[in-house]
């Protein structure tokens, strides 16, 4: 397999690793991943994350396991155990079928391979239309709220969301970034805020709880998040807490747009109710932990309700920005995917 390097995932000579986005931003830490129970434990502790990323360093796993001869029936259980780590994101499960299609091959070693590196190259593509369209949409000196992180982080390229405002601020120079911390796991104040910094690109961190008071001081112009799956009446699935951002925007008439791939629209669920929702460990919410250490804030046992995503409708979404163009609501229902005038 050929060399493929992004921010977060690398296949260079013969070896796969990933950074560990559990440790960001104050530890870049790389671990060397060339089993599956290695990438399922890094994928659901999240040093893998990011919907795209979790396909890509997936199957690029499977690749590496189909190069050192691993069995067709060994590889085909592999494409099943890691698609299972993560039930809300989609592209983890196209990225899955593409393998098992590949698996049906007679040189389906080859077929593996070239199919892992397709996905990669095509994911970098994916990212550079996406956010091209969605800067068309930004103004100079917008304010944009953003939500988690879906930045090159999260991508083999420059990310869904947060590449629409690295194009945009690379478009005006004066674009000014909300960073959601993005509770439990911090995801925007680690994540999110380590990306703008490194591209330079003036950001304010502030709690999820304070985006409302922003609103309504007039202090947001535009929203911009991602989505893991978007189902076929245009609801979609995202980090828990989106949806309060789209019912404030509908409130206080701020567009809201959701940023995503194409493989993202999952025609086979018909609406937000059929999309699964990941349920997470209970820590996660009790108290934190990582490079500085562990602290408990909440009682040991108290009890927690902690889904990974919430489902957005989608009549409070301004625009879809896919790959493929920019969509209303009545052209991602009807599947009119033609670009939006």
């Amino acid at each position: 397999m050929q060399n493929l390097i992004a921010s977060s995932v690398k296949y260079e000579n013969g070896s796969l690793s990933v950074l560990d986005q559990y440790l960001l931003p104050h530890q870049q830490v790389w671990h060397q991943c060339h089993d599956v129970e290695t990438m399922k434990e890094l994928i659901i502790s999240l040093k893998v994350r990011g919907a795209p990323l979790i396909g890509l360093s997936a199957s690029l796993l499977v690749a590496y396991l189909a190069e050192q001869g691993v069995v067709k029936g060994e590889l085909e259980k592999a494409i099943n155990e890691l698609e299972a780590t993560r039930p809300t994101a989609v592209n983890l499960m196209h990225c899955m079928a593409a393998l098992r299609k590949a698996l049906t091959q007679s040189d389906y070693v080859a077929g593996i391979v070239t199919t892992a590196e397709r996905l990669f190259i095509e994911d970098i593509a994916l990212c550079e239309r996406m956010a091209s369209r969605g800067a068309e949409l930004i103004n100079s000196g917008d304010n944009i709220l953003t939500h988690c992180n879906t930045g090159a982080l999260a991508t083999a390229g420059i990310g869904t969301a947060l590449g629409v405002i690295y194009k945009a601020q690379q478009k005006y120079g004066n674009v000014h970034v909300w960073v959601d911390e993005t509770r439990p796991l911090l995801q925007g104040g680690r994540l999110t805020a380590f990306e703008l910094e490194r591209w330079k690109i003036p950001y304010t961190l502030i709690c999820d709880n304070m985006a409302a008071s922003l609103m309504a001081a007039g202090k947001v112009d535009k929203i911009v998040v991602g989505a893991d799956r978007i189902a076929a009446n245009g609801d979609f699935a995202n980090k828990v807490g989106t949806y309060n951002l789209a019912v404030l925007a509908y409130f206080h008439n701020i567009p809201f747009y959701v940023v995503a791939p194409i493989t993202t629209l999952d025609t086979n669920t018909a609406c937000g109710n059929d999309i699964e929702i990941e349920q997470r460990n209970p820590q996660e919410v009790r108290g934190v932990s990582g490079s500085f250490g562990e602290a408990l804030w909440a009682p040991t046992n108290a009890n927690v309700y902690n889904p990974a995503f919430d489902i957005t409708p989608a009549k409070l979404v301004t625009g879809w920005v896919l790959d493929t163009g920019v969509y209303n609501q009545s052209q991602i229902e009807n599947g009119d995917l033609v670009k939006l005038k």
